[in-house]
């Protein structure tokens, strides 16, 4: 049970530290009259498989091992941002990880007795959109940009306005980058029910207790 709870941890710690770079590039790709840099981060793909497995864990160890889990993707999250952004950004990003997965544990705990699928989906969907909210708001909204000015460093903020998900009215470029997120995630959460159904099979056999 511990090997299996450290690969849990792993693979947590991998996701948050892929995710957490990936968030800070637009993916510059032209579909028609819509270029994705104005809609989507690379870490929009990424950062839903922690989702995946704060509900393996939830669902395998229960709500108390999984939130080792979280805090374990929490410190990995604050560090590399500190070393590899700002402190704008260490702050958006340990906030939203930790309280949207919390409430996706929370979520997920209520509803483990109903239907297979409903605890995954309604707990991520939710945790989903408060996560991009936060961390949308406190890493690039300009309300916030005094955060790096505190720690003598200059304003992350971007600065720049896009059509909204490319093609709808001029708003300010991270607001159109939050919803093209959630929108993302939101699709990501559906697809993810297909592989948390296979593991969650597979694990629950490796848990059962054997018969003597």
């Amino acid at each position: 049970m511990l090997s299996r709870f450290l690969v849990a941890v792993a693979a947590m710690v991998a996701i948050v530290a892929a995710s957490n770079v990936l968030v800070q590039f637009p993916v510059m790709v032209d579909i028609g009259p819509v270029n994705l840099g104005d809609i989507l981060t690379w870490g929009a793909f990424t950062y839903p498989v922690a989702f995946l497995v704060t509900d393996l864990s939830n669902r395998t160890f229960g709500p108390a091992r999984a939130r080792l889990v979280v805090v374990a993707g929490f410190a990995v999250a604050v560090i590399l941002s500190i070393w590899l952004a700002t402190p704008r950004i260490a702050i958006a990003s340990g906030t939203a990880f930790l309280v949207a997965q919390l409430l996706d544990i929370s979520i997920f705990h209520r509803l483990r007795d109903a239907a297979w699928w409903k605890a995954p989906m309604i707990s991520s969907l939710f945790s989903s959109a408060l996560d991009t909210a936060l961390f949308f708001t406190l890493a690039m909204a300009p309300a916030f940009a005094g955060i790096d000015g505190f720690f003598g460093m200059e304003d992350s903020s971007l600065g720049f306005s896009a059509p909204l998900l490319g093609v709808g009215p001029q708003v300010e470029l991270w607001q159109s980058l939050a919803l093209g997120d959630f929108l993302v995630k939101l699709a990501l959460t559906i697809a993810m029910l297909v592989p948390y159904k296979g593991l969650r099979d597979v694990l629950l056999r490796w848990t059962a207790p054997r018969a003597a």
